[in-house]
């Protein structure tokens, strides 16, 4: 049986750890390494990290750092951040990291999606599509650049484009619910469930377990993805990285099993 996977988002900024609130005022919570080393001892189900400098800084990626999360990382990890061309692809993937994800790259370029695909694999390939809704048309629009740049195209047809290229994998990240911890975009998630054969994974919003379980039962085995929720603690936000115990999510699962969307 498909089991949905918990899947913690790491954001890297000048070489630290951090988490922001709608891509904005980001707060130093620790070192990545660090991070890694107990999520491995939680045992969990796979790792995102993205630099959210590169890109921005048109510099490429830190090769250095991503070769130490990838020893030290037990768990399949997928980075993003800085990636333009197929050799730094290949060159990141040769370093032990397991996906790729390419966000305004994929946007800029979107043959990049199917060379790299070809390259490296369609399931080591994901395509990232961080976006905003506009309140006064209700499209969703792709933002690039830690949401500073609006690409103007609708994030559907950018998903649907993902697949026709080829990619392995399609993460969709609410920027209007990122550090919130109110609960996910769960209409758009469902959306491009429905339109979308790929593999799927659900970012922004999240801040509890009760969060994960509606968009699971709204969207059936999919990724679901959270920052804050497994770096913050309490209603303080006191820094503690947590995890989910792997009792927690079986009872997930058979909820859903149970709801009949396994």
């Amino acid at each position: 049986m498909l089991r949905p996977r918990i899947i913690p988002s790491l954001l890297v900024h000048r070489g630290g750890l951090v988490k922001t609130v709608q891509f904005k005022d980001p707060k130093y919570v620790g070192d990545p390494i660090n991070a890694v080393k107990i999520f491995n001892e939680k045992e969990t189900d796979e790792l995102a990290v993205f630099d959210i400098d590169a890109s921005v800084n048109g510099v490429e990626p830190d090769f250095k750092m991503i070769a130490n999360l990838a020893v030290e990382c037990r768990m399949p990890l997928c980075y993003g951040g800085g990636i333009k061309t197929v050799e730094q692809a290949r060159r990141i993937i040769a370093l032990g990291v397991e996906k790729v994800a390419i966000s305004s790259a994929a946007i800029e370029n979107s043959e990049l999606i199917s060379a790299t695909a070809q390259e490296i694999g369609n399931q080591s390939v994901v395509v990232v599509i961080d976006y905003k809704k506009d309140p006064r048309s209700g499209a969703y629009h792709v933002w690039t650049h830690n949401g500073t740049r609006n690409t103007g195209r609708e994030a559907l047809s950018v998903a649907k484009q993902a697949e026709e290229l080829g990619a392995g994998e399609v993460v969709i990240n609410s920027i209007d619910n990122d550090g919130k911890m109110k609960g996910y975009d769960i209409p758009f998630a469902r959306d491009v469930r429905s339109a979308v054969g790929l593999p799927m994974t659900v970012l922004g919003g999240a801040g509890s377990l009760g969060d994960m379980s509606k968009l699971l039962a709204a969207c059936g085995v999919i990724g679901a993805a959270a920052g804050s929720m497994f770096v913050f603690k309490g209603p303080y936000k006191a820094v503690l990285i947590n995890y989910p115990s792997f009792e927690t999510k079986d009872e997930m699962v058979r909820s859903l099993v149970v709801g009949g969307r396994s």
